[in-house]
């Protein structure tokens, strides 16, 4: 029963801190940190993005999992690079009775203590993907329960990634408002009219434009003429 509550209280703070923060690294390391406390057998965990193409670590509970992260961008292989890449989970509970990824198990077996993996695929609109990594010292350790838990730990990446593009979404468009006039005086005249705020303004004209099916520049251009002609 105290073990439950420990880990209700944790999961508790992780949505505290997911959806009240700002700063999307802090988050990002919040939930690596807590992983060895929510997932059983779990001693390191990371968190790798592909941005633009890139693989990149934004999140390691230490430098074990930062420095196996280096590994598998290094020999393209690994569970995270898999997960991205297939969309699924990969899992392999004891690294020294076969891998599918040798290359990788080679070397985590000789610079490293960790002794089993697991990976679990993440995405956020059309650019940005990633990977929760766990990984353990003992093998046998990551079980299918400990699969389950990832899955659910996972989410909560997934919670964080959404909002940090919404964000960054929403920061583009403010710095994109000077280049795109008809864009900004569409949004100027419905957050008048409907008193909203300029995200909502830009929702409003991004899904009347997907349902549509024409350019947002488009939609814009149609709201200034119908304010013109009132």
């Amino acid at each position: 029963m105290g073990a439950e509550l420990a880990t209700s209280e944790v999961f508790g703070n992780l949505a505290h801190i997911v959806y009240a923060s700002n700063d999307f690294v802090e988050v990002y390391e919040a939930i690596v940190n807590a992983a060895p406390d929510l997932v059983e057998g779990c001693d390191h965990a990371s968190l790798m993005l592909r941005r633009r193409g890139r693989f990149e670590t934004v999140a390691a509970s230490d430098e074990v999992a930062r420095s196996i992260d280096g590994y598998e961008r290094e020999l393209g292989e690994g569970p995270c690079i898999d997960a991205i890449a297939d969309a699924s989970v990969f899992h392999d509970e004891d690294l020294a009775d076969g891998s599918p990824w040798p290359r990788l198990t080679e070397r985590v077996l000789a610079q490293t203590p960790v002794r089993g993996m697991a990976g679990f695929r993440l995405r956020a609109g059309e650019e940005v993907t990633g990977a929760l990594n766990l990984f353990s010292d003992t093998a046998g350790a990551l079980s299918q329960q400990s699969v389950h838990q990832g899955i659910v730990l996972a989410s909560f990446v997934t919670v964080a990634l959404v909002a940090s593009e919404q964000r960054d979404t929403a920061e583009s468009l403010r710095a994109g408002l000077h280049s795109n006039r008809e864009i900004g005086k569409a949004m100027g005249l419905m957050m008048a009219f409907h008193k909203i705020s300029d995200e909502e303004a830009f929702t409003m004209l991004r899904r009347t434009s997907q349902d549509m099916n024409i350019k947002l520049s488009e939609v814009a251009r149609r709201v200034v003429e119908h304010h013109n002609r009132a």
